[in-house]
């Protein structure tokens, strides 16, 4: 379980650093060009092949069983991160309030980010998954 924990705290750490880096292009860039939505359109398929690559790494760097507990811990737990960092830094560095922080997230774009950060939160399961169903053989396939 402690290995789920650290690998959520790297795993977490990876992809909001690299956000904060894509999200900076996206919002100076890319955003006065084509509008929110479309920016994140553009972003979101770097940061989740980012996201699915670190998630691997990570994983076998910090030993997560390949069972579906600790891979869930891992997971969630950076998802939760995620979500916290995100609120404080719409709170502290941008001034919002909490309340309008959660107003932000019912915008398109918001929304469309969100479903990339839970695929980010269920990479870690799907993840095993794939190479569990990858191991089996198929039923119909001739000898």
């Amino acid at each position: 379980m402690l290995n789920g924990l650290k690998a959520a705290l790297a795993y977490f750490a990876t992809v909001f650093l690299a956000g904060f880096v894509f999200g900076a292009v996206r919002v100076l860039v890319v955003v006065p060009h084509v509008g929110d939505e479309f920016a994140v359109l553009i972003e979101l398929p770097f940061m989740l092949t980012l996201s699915w690559f670190a998630c691997a790494s990570i994983a076998v760097r910090f030993s997560v069983p390949a069972m579906i507990a600790p891979r869930m811990v891992m997971g969630s737990v950076a998802f939760v991160l995620l979500m916290a960092a995100e609120a404080n830094l719409s709170i502290f560095a941008v001034g919002r309030t909490l309340a309008q922080h959660l107003e932000t997230l019912l915008t398109m774009a918001s929304l469309l980010g969100l479903a990339g950060q839970v695929a980010f939160a269920l990479f870690p399961v799907i993840q095993i998954a794939r190479r569990r169903s990858a191991e089996r053989p198929l039923a119909d396939a001739p000898e």
